[in-house]
């Protein structure tokens, strides 16, 4: 989304005056992308031949592509019609990924080109850790700095009302479809992102975070059995990641008579590889294995009640201090 050029006399009608930058993680839009996609996760140092043809097999399964960027881009899209819908014209909506373009970096650079002075920061991930989102603002302050720009961060909103409610929704409706008895015994598993536990000896407030929104959903619907899981835990790290890992809970509890489970990925909020692989495809083949059902909720996506979530967020944002 090209924004137009302000300069210091008056702006337009319709020229952006506020803004937000939309972050998110980007993903590969191509099979070549891949390979640079990875560099650039690993720092810039190449994957191992064999880690890369992992990678590449996964992307294989889920139809040779993640949606995660396109994702991102109707998001912001969505977000900046309701903006301006109910604001007004003065608002605009611009999308930075951290490993693929267009970067952080490039849309900070677009916001300062066209004169914009106010911004909000959103990372697209509501649990706060020094691992992650902060390494967004950083990049973004650092963007920034020198100009006229002044971006406020929304950085964690993992117990945001609105959220909580999409979540509750969405669990709810998941459940209902299993009917009455099954959805009383089924367990719901919330995930998130795993990360190193180093970060629990930190301080970082990332493993706390996930708990509390499982507890707050738990809460609103009066969930009879849950539980939290990790996704996407390194196995050749060299230190240990945070756990237990979702498919460790599913194996325990089916050990324990559980027959139906339900994932409520509720660290992320689009459709990308650890949703549609992990969920879908190898979820699905340990369910087969252990003779269970695997479900799990939608994911917000371009949802309009999603985007009023991001609509409360950007408020909250421009209301804070400078």
């Amino acid at each position: 989304m090209k924004l137009s050029p302000t300069d210091d006399s008056a702006p337009s009608e319709t020229a952006a005056t506020r803004a937000v930058l939309l972050m998110a993680y980007g993903s590969p839009r191509a099979p070549e992308d891949i390979l640079p996609y990875y560099t650039h996760m690993r720092g810039g140092r190449p994957p191992r031949p064999e880690a890369l043809a992992e990678l590449e097999a996964r992307y294989q399964a889920i139809g040779g592509r993640s949606p995660l960027t396109e994702i991102t881009l109707a998001q912001a899209s969505a977000l900046q019609d309701l903006l301006r819908s109910e604001d007004g014209p003065g608002w605009s909506v611009t999308v930075g990924m951290k490993h693929i373009a267009p970067f952080i970096e490039d849309a900070v650079a677009e916001l300062v080109s066209a004169g914009i002075r106010d911004a909000v920061g959103v990372v697209l991930a509501p649990h706060y850790s020094r691992m992650s989102v902060a390494g967004y603002v950083e990049r973004a302050r650092a963007a920034s700095a020198g100009s006229r720009l002044d971006i406020r961060f929304v950085e964690d909103w993992h117990l945001e009302p609105s959220y909580l409610s999409w979540l509750a929704g969405a669990v709810s409706g998941k459940l209902s479809e299993m009917g009455p008895e099954r959805a009383e015994r089924a367990m719901v598993i919330f995930t998130a992102h795993s990360l190193p536990a180093r970060l629990r000896e930190m301080g970082d407030p990332y493993p706390d975070q996930l708990g509390e929104t499982a507890a707050a959903v738990a809460r609103i619907l009066d969930l009879p059995r849950w539980d939290i899981g990790w996704q996407s835990v390194a196995q050749d790290a060299g230190e240990p990641w945070l756990g237990p890992e979702l498919l460790e809970v599913v194996k325990q509890a089916a050990s324990e008579g559980t027959r139906d489970f339900l994932v409520c990925p509720c660290g992320f909020v689009a459709d990308h590889l650890e949703v549609r692989y992990d969920l879908d495809v190898e979820a699905q083949q340990t369910a087969a294995e252990l003779g269970v059902t695997i479900s799990r909720t939608a994911m917000p996506n371009d949802d309009p009640a999603f985007i009023a979530v991001l609509r409360d967020l950007v408020r909250r944002g421009m209301a804070s201090p400078g």
